[in-house]
């Protein structure tokens, strides 16, 4: 009679514990990479890529209208694709584009940009990552639109043609 009042309560418990896995295995978990889209800019203060003295902050991007921030590196292979469009962004349309450079060596970050030319006005390192995750990103390259220091969009991997046009249509 023992016996058969553990096997019940056996019983009872692996049907549980199957019971929670199966409801932990079917909850959603998927990264939500808009969560920062309508929020302002997280705050950051970061050493500038060509002046170690200049500091690079978030207020930079609150004051302005329209700006871009685009998260790259010079060992991302997506970021050389992606730079002829930051390149059109900023000859073509004038528009102000601010660098953030994650884990990268800043010697090799220079030669980059002295190879593909230099789309950015200001470029900030992030040697440890810390802003890239502050903002959700998921790696390079990636690239958030801000409008009065607020994310309005954004942009994961290499910009494209599809990207360029969104981008501009938001300038509007």
């Amino acid at each position: 009679m023992k016996n058969k009042y553990k096997i019940i309560i056996l019983g009872i418990t692996i049907v549980i514990i199957f019971i929670l896995f199966l409801r932990v295995l079917n909850s959603n978990k998927t990264y939500q990479p808009n969560q920062m889209i309508g929020k302002k800019i997280p705050e950051f203060i970061l050493e500038d890529l060509f002046n170690k003295n200049t500091k690079l902050d978030s207020n930079i991007l609150s004051g302005k209208d329209f700006a871009i921030l685009n998260i790259w590196a010079s060992w991302c292979i997506p970021c050389r694709i992606e730079h002829p469009f930051l390149m059109d962004l900023k000859d073509k349309n004038q528009i102000n584009i601010i660098g953030l450079n994650y884990k990268d060596e800043s010697g090799n970050a220079k030669n980059f940009l002295k190879k593909y030319r230099n789309p950015y006005s200001l470029i900030g390192i992030d040697k440890k990552g810390e802003v890239a995750i502050q903002l959700g990103a998921y790696g390079v390259p990636e690239t958030y639109v801000l409008k009065r220091g607020k994310i309005i969009f954004k942009h994961i991997g290499p910009l494209n043609e599809d990207a360029v046009n969104k981008i501009l249509e938001l300038k509007k």
